[in-house]
This record gives C-alpha cells, structure tokens and sequence, in this order.
C-alpha cells in the first residue's frame, strides 16, 4: 500500500490561504474571473449553453487537446493529454512509469509532489539539490553525478518553484545529454515556462527527447488555477500508460471546463502578456524592498515564474513567524520548511500590486519587531 508523506505545503494553504488580505505566499499570477475570460477570448453564452454534460475523453476532449498540440507540439494532438491541473500529471505520470525500488533523482527543494509521489511509491531518491549560497544556481555536473544507468526518472521542474532559478538553453543541453545517455526518463514540469524575464521560455524537451514528459498548466502564469487544466506532453506509449491508472482515478474532465481552456490557449499571447507584464513590475517592487531592508531580509532575485526564496537572518523561527504575520496582520508567506529549506520562506510576486505592496509593508514591520528581539 502506498504511504504519502504528509503534504505540509497544502496543510498551509488549507489554514491560511482563504483567511488573509494579502496573500504573498503563492506561486501564480492573479486570478482571472469568468466575465474576464469571456471578453478576452469572446466567448459567448450562446457557445456555453450548447455544452451537454457527457462524458469526455480518456486524453481530453478533441478541441482542447488540438488547441494544446497548436501551440505546444506542432499540431501533434496524439502526443498530448489533458489533467486536471499539472498535480494529476505528475500523478499518473510517476505511477505509470516508476515501480518500488526504482531510483529516481528529484530536484530539490522543490514543489513537494515533485518529490513526495515516489517516496509513497517506493522509489529510492537521491535529491540534486539547488543551494543557496551558489545563488539557487543548477549545478549539472552535480546532477551527472547523481544520475546512472539504474535510475528510472530525474525530476525537474524550471523556471524554478520556490527560487525562480533556471537553466540556460546550454545547461538544458547538457540536462538532456545526461539522461539520453543513461536512457532516464525526464519528468519536466514546465507550469513556469512562459514566465521568464532576461531570457526567452526554454524549448520543450519533449521535442528533443522521446523519454521526456513536459508538463503545463493554466494555474500559474494563466491565472486560472480553479478551472483545474493542466496537460502533459508525450510520446504515445507513455500515455497509454497513464491512461491504465486514470481508468482508477479521475477518468476525464468537464466539457465546459474543456471548452473554457481550448479558448484560452488560443489567445494564450494576449493572457500571458498582461500577466507577465504585472509580474516584471512587481518583480522589481520587490527587489527594490529587499535592498532597503537587506540587513532583514536576503533573496536571489528569481529569473523566471512569480515567486522567490528569501532568506531571514534576524527570525531563529521562521513558521512561528509566518503564523505571527498571518494571524496579527493578515499576511500570507509559506515557510521554507514546506519545501524541507528552513530559514527561507516563498513570497510570491504575481497578484495585483497594491496588495503585494500592503503586504510588504507589514512584512517589514513584524521583521523589525523579530531583528529587535534577536539584537536583544
């Protein structure tokens, strides 16, 4: 029987996510509504109201994975499947592919279901750490040093959740040569990709690589993560495979919910280029806020998604400041310890910047009440 570990990032969620004003803990962009979703893409009610509540397909129903393919895979729709958000993924994917026993290298610290899936299956894993002090810089010859012919799967998910690290096009080269030379699958989740800031979005390389799986999904940089779309992006076979354990899960999605993603891949640029813009200029709000608090407060600045890994020199306990900020100001920021990195918490950049600006500054009012109490 498979044992999950406890999933403390979600525990967060669940205390605080719908209790605070400003949420500075998440990692996606700021969340469009249904009317916001119709104007931009011009569907109608008429379009809605035509829908009939049948079951969809295994993969997604034709029009949303066609519309996926389009944009993703050069019109290739039998490559794609359609989730329910990049967590189902994830799922099917390591319980199709990996068995107990199996050697699997994880990226850490990293989104826990990247990590906690195969510990519940079994997998013996062996973690490819980013580290801090090297500016969350991906280290390959440290992962080539991980990896051999006996591991099944690496585990990569960039732009980076927490850090907002990435590759350059030759580090995902080098990435790939790794594990086509070991015959590894790649688990490549990609929920970042399209939200990066001095570099273009890295290629898919599931485009390069037969054994590699790239993930996407809506509830990131779409700011859509209550329609639950996500996909993945693979050969046939692999998906077959998938299918064998979604037949036990949750079969297929919605229409609607179908319907409602088709229309907004294909106007995806318009979606993205809105967010992405509020997202760079938030990105250096915050920048700015940590130089003038550096004696409080460190990051690397993130090269891609919507949130960062700071650092807090003067707090000895992160979570209990974390519940301070929440419960006495109404401020939400996960603590590092959802993602095994005491010291460090997420702070999320992508919402609207009158919140995030609110935010900030009862942040740096409770880490001057902690920088008093260590100077004490």
């Amino acid at each position: 029987m498979q044992t999950f570990p406890r999933a403390l990032l979600e525990d967060w969620m669940r205390l605080y996510y719908f209790d605070v004003d400003s949420d500075l803990g998440s990692s996606g962009v700021s969340d469009y509504s249904l009317a916001d979703v119709r104007a931009i893409t011009g569907l109608s009610i008429e379009e809605m109201d035509q829908i009939v509540f049948r079951d969809s397909q295994t993969l997604g129903g034709a029009g949303v994975r066609q519309a996926i393919a389009d944009r993703w895979t050069g019109s290739d729709s039998d490559r794609v499947m359609v989730t329910h958000g990049s967590t189902e993924a994830i799922f099917l994917a390591m319980n199709a592919l990996l068995c107990p026993g199996d050697g699997v290298v994880a990226l850490g610290p990293v989104y826990p279901g990247l990590c906690d899936v195969v510990t519940g299956i079994g997998c013996r894993t062996r973690e490819w750490r980013l580290r801090h002090e090297e500016g969350w810089t991906p280290d390959l010859d440290r992962l080539d040093a991980l990896v051999s012919n006996s591991t099944r799967m690496v585990v990569v998910n960039f732009p980076h959740n927490p850090t907002g690290s990435t590759l350059t096009p030759g580090q995902l080269d080098r990435l790939l040569e790794i594990v086509e030379r070991n015959g590894t699958w790649l688990l490549w989740d990609g929920a970042f990709s399209d939200l990066t800031y001095e570099t273009p979005p890295l290629a898919d390389p599931s485009a390069r690589y037969e054994r590699a799986i790239s993930l996407g999904t809506l509830s990131k940089g779409y700011g859509l993560p209550g329609l639950r779309i996500g996909w993945c992006i693979a050969e046939p076979s692999a998906l077959d495979r998938m299918i064998r354990v979604r037949d036990y899960t949750t079969l297929h999605l919605s229409p609607l919910v179908e319907l409602i993603a088709a229309r907004v891949v294909a106007h995806a640029d318009r979606i993205l280029e809105e967010k992405r813009t509020l997202a760079a200029a938030n990105r250096e709000l915050v920048d700015r806020w940590i130089d003038e608090h550096a004696e409080l407060i460190r990051w690397v600045k993130p090269r891609g998604g919507v949130c960062g890994f700071p650092r807090l020199p003067t707090v000895d306990d992160v979570d209990d400041f974390c519940h301070r900020l929440a419960e006495t100001h109404r401020v939400m920021l996960v603590p590092g310890t959802c993602f095994g990195t005491p010291g460090h918490v997420r702070l999320g950049f992508g919402g609207q910047t009158d919140v995030l600006s609110r935010g900030l500054g009862s942040l740096g009012t409770v880490l001057r009440e902690a920088g008093v109490r260590v100077a004490v």
